[in-house]
């Protein structure tokens, strides 16, 4: 069987990248993504979805070309451009 190449947006934006914190609205509605790329860089991107709709997530944002050096950087101006994320976020580390 030929496998496909993922149609979700959210996926396509992500290939190549590593999701390693998701914040999400309260009504599931909006997210953002901080990521790290395959270069070590990090990256963040906003998606908003209509619980309705079926199709998936959709970048908002247009950030997802920004690099930082650290996912915390990213998450720092994430916060600063992305109204709904709480300013007390933090990304946790194990």
């Amino acid at each position: 069987m030929e496998e496909t190449a993922p149609t979700d947006p959210k996926i396509m934006i992500q290939r190549n990248k590593t999701v390693i914190h998701s914040l999400e609205t309260q009504d599931h509605s909006k997210c953002v993504d901080i990521f790290q790329r395959s270069d070590s860089t990090f990256g963040f991107e906003e998606f908003r979805r209509d619980i309705e709709d079926t199709s998936g997530w959709f970048p908002t944002g247009r950030y997802s070309n920004i690099v930082f050096s650290s996912a915390e950087a990213a998450l720092e101006k994430a916060k600063d451009l992305v109204p709904w994320i709480s300013k007390k976020e933090t990304i946790s580390h194990p």
